[in-house]
């Protein structure tokens, strides 16, 4: 038997005429409550009802500020269920007829609160109204709280896609024509931002300044910092300093930047061009080993020469130099590419060396499209699970047309 509400005795009875005037004032309640779509509107539509056409004394949902008509005294929030009834929970040694608004997985969102007039007990006829009223409620409540979190998440995806056109739009527009050379580049995030980096800048003396970046991580956080490494990196770019110098400036300019920026250190591999020499000049600061294969089918091999950018601080960067003779192709990649898996087994190193030295295409362009080929079947249409970047630059093996 619910606790503070009236059963009807051998003279009460609820007839026909007030079964239909109760559904039809529960009709109209809850055409009320589904009104809107705002939370607080339909907690406060919820209270009216309650108070001013079921006449009651007040209403409250404890614990979110919303109470109509006389206060309701000593009623703490989410009340424990230990002492709950069945439609009552006991306050202060009496019982106050409460109603939950659970959601569809059966999770309580709050409780409707009534005050009786004169604290008499409900009345059957009360107590079917508030229950059905609470079940509308719940329902109305839930919908405006989806509501509330879709429109959120909207705001946050026009956010982030336009972040990610943003970042797109830092990545070389317009790659340069060198005679006798191709370059092309791929980039493509696991999220909407991601943190690969890949920039190619002509310098005063008709060499090509390039650099392939990782930052530590995915997501937004490790998009800023590709933000940050990029503007660092081309405030130096155009002061033609030494290849080395400029990847030990980078390492303290990281560093200098903070706790969080050192989280998100910087794996990077530098190239400087010398189209004319045919000559390739490259520090590798923590990042995959770039590879060159020569026509003759020997590779130029390009380890680290020191720790990730950022990460250990007065750290000195060598470079080293590599002939890059006509008929040579270059790859510079980040992980993404060889941690790219079918089930548990990895894409790879080796696999990505070999389909890039095996190639067919002497153009950027065909390699790269050829790489994400092989990789596409490897996954075997699995998700992506890191960003994936990669840089080719071909030399023809005889003159190309300007």
């Amino acid at each position: 038997m619910a606790a503070g509400i009236q059963l009807p005795g051998n003279n009460e009875t609820i007839d026909l005429q007030q079964q239909v005037f109760r559904l039809q004032a529960l009709l109209e309640a809850s055409r009320q409550v589904h009104s809107t779509i705002k939370e607080e509107e339909v907690l406060e539509s919820v209270l009216r009802i309650v108070v001013r056409e079921l006449e009651m004394a007040g209403a409250a949902f404890p614990g979110t500020g919303f109470a109509y008509g006389d206060p309701i005294e000593s009623v703490p929030p989410n009340p424990d269920p230990a002492v709950e009834g069945a439609n009552g929970l006991s306050y202060q040694s009496h019982m106050v007829p409460v109603f939950p608004l659970t959601d569809r997985e059966g999770n309580r969102m709050t409780e409707l609160v009534v005050a009786t007039p004169e604290g008499r007990p409900l009345t059957i006829y009360e107590a079917d109204f508030l229950e059905g009223l609470a079940l509308q409620a719940a329902v109305a409540l839930e919908n405006a709280r989806n509501h509330k979190r879709n429109v959120e998440f909207a705001r946050v995806q026009q956010d982030l896609d336009a972040a990610r056109a943003i970042q797109r739009s830092l990545l070389p527009q317009e790659l340069p024509r060198i005679h006798g050379y191709s370059v092309g580049y791929r980039s493509i995030t696991c999220y909407e931002v991601g943190g690969d980096y890949l920039d190619i800048v002509a310098q005063p003396d008709g060499s090509f300044l390039m650099v392939v970046a990782d930052v530590a991580g995915k997501g937004m956080a490790s998009a800023l910092m590709s933000t940050i490494f990029r503007s660092a990196f081309r405030a130096m770019a155009v002061s033609a300093v030494p290849l080395d110098q400029l990847a030990t400036r980078m390492n303290q300019h990281h560093w200098h930047e903070g706790e969080e920026a050192r989280r998100r250190y910087v794996t990077a591999i530098f190239m400087r061009l010398y189209p004319q020499e045919g000559e390739l000049e490259v520090v590798n600061a923590g990042h995959n080993p770039g590879i060159v294969i020569r026509p003759d089918g020997s590779a130029c091999l390009f380890e680290a020469a020191g720790t990730p950018l950022g990460l250990v601080p007065g750290m000195r960067y060598s470079s080293e130099r590599c002939p890059f003779p006509p008929g040579s192709r270059l790859l510079f990649y980040t992980d993404g590419l060889t941690e790219a898996f079918r089930g548990d087994e990895e894409f790879g190193a080796e696999r990505l060396m070999a389909n890039f030295s095996q190639c067919s295409s002497s153009r950027a362009d065909g390699i790269l499209d050829a790489l994400w080929t092989a990789i596409g079947e490897f996954v075997e249409g699995g998700p992506q699970g890191d960003d994936m970047t990669a840089l080719v630059l071909c030399r023809a093996a005889a003159e190309m047309p300007a």
